[in-house]
Order: structure tokens, then C-alpha cells, then sequence
């Protein structure tokens, strides 16, 4: 018997939060859709926004790109969730973010890219995670594009953006979920860098023997000019 996604609750900071699509102006998002037909330069431009929203721009490279899919959008044998969809089935996005990513972290990755928001909590994060082990990836992504909160904001023809902001980003000026490094960890994580979180030992000017110059160094000369 197969085990029903984890009741959570919707609750996070974040949603004392105006969201991108009530407050219009600059910083509203552009929204790229087929329901009006498109022009082969605005049909280059939503599956261009595709690409940057599923693959984040770290990851836009020659060898992400899925020409069959593309062609199918094209042509209108497919819709642009179906589109979604095929990047975030392919072998690329695996390699690039599920291979790369504990199964928490990638659920959060998804969902900022798929449903356009960050997690709710970490019940959130612990119940699609569990989805994930049980049933696998496609099970899992069927589950973020057949809801009703995307078929509400983006249905079959708009390309998912990021409908919420983070409270970081007014405070900190945090980047958009998809300039996000697809890779994080705690430290840099942390407003200190690990790197830089290390203590210099009090006799800074200590060196291994192996690395103290001999006889002949060019860095004995280097000393001089100092």
C-alpha cells in the first residue's frame, strides 16, 4: 500500500509578503504564454524562458538543450507544461540538480521552479521528499504540475515564474530562485563564508619545512626586494 502525501501546513514567513503579481510595476515579471499565438521570435523567447526557469541561468548550456521537445512546442503538438515537464524528465536536469542534491533540497529546488514559490516548512520538504523515495521523480513531478495551485496560476500555457517574493530579497537583496546556485550548502549558507570562518594560527608566518627555500630559491631573492 502505497503512502499518501503528508498532510502540511501552509505556513511560512513569507507569506506576510506581497506577492509579484499584486504589487505591478517594475518589478512585476514578465509573462510568456501560447494562448495568443506566437511568432517564431516570441516562440524563441517562452522556450528560452523555459530553459532559464527549469535550468536556472548557471545552467544554460548547449548540451541542456532538448531539440525534440522544442520541436514539439513548436508546432504545437505539445503545451508548455508538457514542456516543463520533458526538461524536468530529461537526463540533463538529473545530472545537473537531482545527482547533486540530497532529496530535501532538491524538493525545494523544484518546487521554487516549478510552482514559482519557496517552501512552505520543512513538513513540506519531508513530505514530497518521501514521495520521491516511494514512488519516484515522475511521481513526484506529476504532483507539482497537475495541482491546483499550478493549474491556477499557470494552467497548460504559461511558463512558471516567481510569483512570491522572499523577504530576504527586499533586506538582503537576495537573487530569484532561478540565479539561485543550484548547489548550497550550510556555510554558504551562512553570511560568513566556511573559508573565511577559519582562524589564523597566531604564528602566521609558520611554514612546513618542505616549503621553506633553500639555497638557490628564487624566493630568497623575492625577499630581498620586500
Amino acid at each position: 500500500m502505497s503512502i499518501p502525501l503528508l498532510i502540511y501546513s501552509l505556513s511560512t514567513q513569507n507569506q506576510r509578503v506581497d506577492g509579484f503579481e499584486v504589487s505591478p510595476g517594475d518589478e512585476q515579471p514578465k509573462i510568456y504564454t501560447t494562448d495568443e499565438l506566437p511568432t517564431a521570435v516570441e516562440m524563441d523567447e517562452i522556450i528560452w524562458a523555459c530553459y532559464r526557469q527549469i535550468f536556472s541561468e548557471h545552467q544554460l548550456l548547449r548540451s541542456t538543450k532538448e531539440i525534440f521537445l522544442e520541436s514539439q512546442l513548436r508546432f504545437n503538438q505539445i503545451k508548455v507544461k508538457d514542456f516543463i515537464k520533458g526538461l524536468l524528465l530529461s537526463k540533463n536536469f538529473h545530472e545537473l540538480n537531482y545527482y547533486t542534491n540530497n532529496n530535501y533540497r532538491f524538493v525545494e529546488l523544484c518546487i521554487q521552479r516549478v510552482l514559482g514559490r519557496d517552501v512552505y516548512n520543512e513538513k513540506e520538504k519531508m513530505a514530497f521528499a518521501i514521495i520521491i523515495a516511494e514512488k519516484g521523480l515522475e511521481a513526484f513531478f506529476d504532483l507539482l504540475l497537475n495541482s491546483n495551485e499550478y493549474s491556477n496560476n499557470f494552467n497548460d500555457s504559461i511558463v512558471p515564474y516567481q510569483r512570491r517574493r522572499v523577504i530576504a530579497q527586499r533586506s538582503k537583496g537576495e537573487q530569484p530562485f532561478n540565479l539561485k546556485t543550484p548547489r548550497r550548502n550550510q556555510y554558504i549558507n551562512t553570511p560568513t563564508n566556511f573559508t573565511n570562518s577559519i582562524k589564523t594560527p597566531s604564528v602566521s608566518k609558520f611554514r612546513p619545512q618542505e616549503q621553506i627555500p633553500r639555497s638557490g630559491d628564487p624566493a630568497l631573492f623575492m625577499n630581498m626586494l620586500k
